[in-house]
């Protein structure tokens, strides 16, 4: 069984190209895969691997200087669900395209998971899913608006447009751990929204801690690795990725026939050229023979 962590933490990196060479090295030799971005505000990822393996790479990262305080989600897998270990470097770690938010200035009110039922049924409080439309397509929670974006640059347009729709009400968000209600309600309390929440742990935590039957949850979560998605429990949710679009699938969709494994799915079957199918299937037989890592993990 392998340990997988999830992890966020906003701090000043002054060199994050100096801090990456060190950090994949470890990362190979102590047998972890997955991705981490680092950027001058911070990091944020997700990691396989063994226990012990894990553990040095999390003391690893909590030595930089401010980072002391970088807290994760863990759960467990029983074979890797990365095929190889990616550092990469960005101008954010979740990117909203938004410089003058900063989440270690301002941020949105914290709302533990056994709390956030109430939170949620309040007839004053609208309920924002701040993932991408085809994340919030395999489940959310009841009720909860979606905004309809297919990335989170999105977001503040798509609430420059709707602001007006919520005036006096409390503003509730949720994401999948954390990380993009830590940028929008950030955001959000810069343009002068009074009240802000967001719920601690994103859903992983709600997931890992509230029982099904006490739950609003509906559906599944989406991650970014081979497991495709999760559900109460942590437990894996039954989904696969399409490897063309990175949508994910009911098992039930590819005995569509319009499903061709690697290549395409019903939902981008009209979305590629005939020289994207080509090196789709091309991508696709070197995946078979071993030659390439089918990897779910683009975030």
């Amino acid at each position: 069984m392998f340990t997988v962590a999830a992890l966020y933490h906003f701090a000043p990196l002054a060199d994050p190209a100096a801090a990456r060479a060190p950090l994949l090295a470890l990362c190979r030799a102590q047998g972890v895969r997955g991705t981490l971005i680092l950027a001058p505000e911070g990091v944020n990822g997700t990691i396989a691997g063994p226990r012990e393996g894990i553990d040095t790479v999390l003391a690893h990262i909590r030595d930089w200087p401010g980072f002391a305080a970088l807290a994760w989600k863990e759960s467990t897998a029983e074979t890797l669900p990365f095929g190889r270990m990616k550092i990469r470097l960005k101008p954010e770690i979740v990117t909203m395209g938004q410089p003058g938010t900063d989440p270690t200035a301002r941020v949105g009110r914290h709302i533990a998971p056994e709390d956030w039922n109430a939170v949620i049924q309040d007839p004053d409080t609208v309920v924002i899913d701040t993932r991408n439309a085809y994340e919030i397509a395999i489940g959310s929670f009841r009720g909860a608006i979606d905004p309809g974006t297919a990335s989170f640059r999105e977001f503040p347009g798509w609430w420059a447009e709707n602001a007006h729709r919520f005036a006096g009400k409390r503003v509730a968000m949720f994401c999948t751990g954390g990380i993009r209600c830590e940028k929008s309600t950030s955001f959000l309390v810069s343009q002068g929204v009074a009240e802000v929440v967001h719920l601690q742990g994103g859903i992983l935590k709600y997931l890992e801690d509230i029982p099904a039957q006490d739950s609003m949850w509906d559906g599944a979560c989406f991650v970014f690795d081979r497991r495709v998605s999760l559900t109460h429990g942590l437990e894996p949710g039954g989904h696969l990725l399409c490897h063309a679009c990175r949508r994910p699938l009911d098992p039930a969709d590819t005995r569509r026939p319009e499903y061709e494994q690697g290549v395409c799915c019903h939902l981008c079957t009209d979305e590629y050229s005939d020289a994207d199918r080509a090196r789709f299937r091309d991508r696709q037989r070197q995946v078979e023979r071993g030659e390439l890592f089918a990897e779910s993990d683009t975030a």
